[in-house]
C-alpha cells in the first residue's frame, strides 16, 4: 500500500480552515501489476504530455501540476491541460487498484477529548492499518507499506508510528493480526526523485479523496 498525507497533524492550526483537516490516502496495488502495466502506461503518459529526459525523469507532483509549475508549465496553456485531463482520467478508470483514505477534523477532535487525545497522524495510520489489515485477510493476501520521506523529523515520526501499530496492535487489531498480514514491522519510506508509481498515484488522488 502507498501512502500519501494531505493536511498536518498540528492541533494548534486546527481553527484555521485551511488547516483543520488532517487526512492518509492508501492506495492498495499489486506489485506485478504496477511492473507491468500502470508504471509503463504512467511513463509512457508523461513522454506524450511532457517529455523525457535521462538525467530528470518526470514525476508527478498534484501541487505542480495543478500550479503549472516546472516541469509542467505546458499545462499552463487550457488545451495542452484538457488533453492531459483527459489521458489521465482515462488511465485511472483503467487501472486496477483500491483506495482508503482516512480523514480527521482536528478541531471536532480536539473539542471531544479535551483531557487526552490521539496524536492525529498516529490514530490516522491506525485506522488506516486496520483497514489494510481487512482487506488483505478478505482477499487472502499479504502486503507492505510505502510513504513518501518527508525529511528527518517527519521520516523518524512515521516510522516510529507505524513499528508501534506492528508490535502493539490497536483496539481493533490484534499485533499478531498485522504481523500475519503486513510482512515488514518497518515502513518503507522513498524520495520524491525515486520516481515510485504507486507514490504518484496515490498523491495524484490523496487530495481529491479527501474532499
Amino acid at each position: 500500500m502507498y501512502v500519501d498525507e494531505v493536511g498536518n497533524p498540528d492541533l494548534g492550526s486546527s481553527d484555521n480552515p485551511n488547516h483543520r483537516f488532517l487526512s492518509l490516502t492508501g492506495v492498495i496495488c499489486s506489485l506485478d501489476y504496477i511492473k507491468d502495466v500502470l508504471h509503463p502506461e504512467m511513463e509512457a503518459l508523461k513522454i506524450k504530455h511532457f517529455g523525457s529526459h535521462p538525467d530528470e525523469p518526470i514525476v508527478f507532483h498534484r501541487k505542480e501540476m495543478i500550479n503549472a509549475k516546472y516541469p509542467f508549465q505546458i499545462l499552463s496553456d487550457k488545451k495542452a491541460r484538457m488533453a492531459f485531463d483527459e489521458d489521465l482520467l482515462a488511465l485511472l478508470a483503467k487501472w486496477d487498484f483500491r483506495v482508503i483514505t482516512v480523514c480527521l477534523d482536528k478541531k471536532k477532535h480536539q473539542e471531544t477529548y479535551t483531557t487526552w487525545r490521539y496524536d492525529p497522524y498516529h490514530y490516522c495510520l491506525a485506522v488506516l492499518l486496520e483497514r489494510f489489515n481487512f482487506w488483505l485477510n478478505r482477499h487472502n493476501r499479504h502486503g507492505d507499506v510505502m510513504a513518501e520521506s518527508r525529511g528527518g523529523k517527519e521520516d523518524r515520526r512515521l516510522k516510529g508510528s507505524f513499528n508501534r501499530l506492528w508490535r502493539q496492535g490497536t483496539d481493533f487489531v490484534e499485533p499478531v493480526q498485522f504481523q500475519e498480514s503486513v510482512t515488514s514491522s518497518q515502513l518503507k519510506v522513498k524520495n520524491k526523485a525515486a520516481n515510485i508509481s504507486g507514490l504518484q498515484l496515490a498523491d495524484l488522488i490523496a487530495y481529491p479523496s479527501r474532499a
